[in-house]
């Protein structure tokens, strides 16, 4: 599985393609498979996201988990303090960014 991730422009903030446009949730990333390259050009030059690129990952019946630790952590947030981490049920979160 192929997934896309890269950086809001207006805030910053981790995002994740769904397929659709970009959430701030991992499990929301759909598999871009051999497409990915594409959607990333279309993207950058959409100018909607910022560095976009494709990583490895897997769908566990937990949700997506990258296959690097890195981007595990972009995905997830903070390792030491988890009361900060983005939990999709939270009120205050905007599931779409764009």
């Amino acid at each position: 599985m192929k997934i896309l991730t890269g950086n809001d422009l207006k805030t910053g903030a981790v995002t994740w393609w769904n397929g659709n446009g970009w959430s701030l949730f991992v499990d929301d990333a759909a598999d871009a498979g051999e497409d990915a390259e594409a959607i990333i050009a279309r993207e950058e030059a959409a100018r909607r996201v910022n560095a976009p690129y494709a990583i490895d990952a897997e769908r566990t019946e937990k949700g997506v988990r990258p296959a690097h630790i890195k981007d595990r952590i972009r995905g997830l947030g903070p390792t030491v303090r988890p009361d900060l981490t983005l939990k999709p049920e939270d009120p205050q979160a905007v599931r779409e960014v764009i």
